[in-house]
């Protein structure tokens, strides 16, 4: 309870903040079972730096690229929530802050019911590897565009989209993007 004894301090609806990072700063959550992270750092160069987006050892027992495209997302904006049956998808926020946030609804899986949230973006890249039947969404949570790169194995069809969606406050996700 806030405002007694050695909590005084604290005003109505105080929270504590919950761990992120460990103290080597890799994210301290457990992985949505398939969902990989592969940081990677970049390399200051004369002029600039350079930054490595995706290479064949990253990409584990799938590395099949079909397709890649890029969605620029505008200070705010929200895409979510949406899930692929059949495809990986391999996110990779190359300018701006991006809030990425990880759903398993997977009956099958060890992970079910978990929610992953990150951030990534220019300051700290990394690739982030979801499985076919994971639900995700993204927050451009910077000032300016965020660009995002979506590594797919499979291109997308235009026949038959292998593209789920449910809207962004979808009641059976528990996250809401604020």
């Amino acid at each position: 309870m806030t405002g007694e004894g050695a909590d005084a301090w604290l005003v109505p609806g105080a929270r504590k903040d919950r761990q992120t990072v460990t103290p080597s700063w890799s994210p301290s959550q457990n992985l949505i079972a398939g969902v990989t992270v592969r940081e990677v750092a970049n390399v200051p160069k004369q002029g600039g730096y350079l930054t490595e987006v995706a290479r064949a050892e990253w990409l584990g027992a799938n590395p099949r690229v079909d397709q890649i495209f890029q969605t620029v997302l505008e200070p705010g904006v929200v895409s979510a929530w949406h899930a692929h049956a059949h495809t990986t998808a391999r996110l990779f926020v190359s300018q701006g802050l991006a809030r990425i946030v990880l759903y398993d609804a997977r009956p099958d899986s060890a992970t079910l019911g978990l929610v992953n949230e990150m951030q990534f973006g220019t300051i700290r890249p990394a690739l982030v590897t979801i499985p076919p039947k994971v639900w995700h969404g993204v927050q451009n949570v910077s000032s300016v565009p965020m660009v995002l790169l979506n590594i797919v194995d499979t291109a997308y069809s235009y026949a038959d989209p292998d593209h789920w969606r449910v809207p962004q406050d979808c009641p059976e996700i528990p996250f809401q993007f604020g």
